[in-house]
């Protein structure tokens, strides 16, 4: 009957919308991760080129290797993890 087809009709089209929607959804949720994930690194540079500003030119291997402690400190002290806690709430779906 054609009551029926346009039930069938109407259930496709809702089931192709809810797919469509579903593959935006994971589509937004990469791009909110690339983002997620440059946000923190340019934080953890802005940090470095600050503690590179202070530094002198020659450098020792003692002074690399205590650079090389330096750089994973600032990825740690760089405030990523605040400043993604707050930015997070206004990237994400509803």
């Amino acid at each position: 009957t054609p009551t029926d087809e346009k039930s069938d009709e109407i259930r496709q089209w809702m089931d192709s919308f809810i797919n469509k929607m579903d593959c935006f959804k994971a589509e937004h949720h990469r791009y909110v991760e690339e983002a997620i994930t440059l946000l923190e690194l340019a934080l953890w540079k802005s940090k470095l080129d600050e503690k590179e500003d202070s530094c002198a030119e020659g450098t020792t291997k003692r002074a690399r290797i205590d650079g090389e402690r330096a750089r994973r400190d600032k990825r740690i002290t760089c405030g990523a993890d605040m400043v993604i806690k707050n930015v997070l709430p206004f990237l994400r779906l509803k």
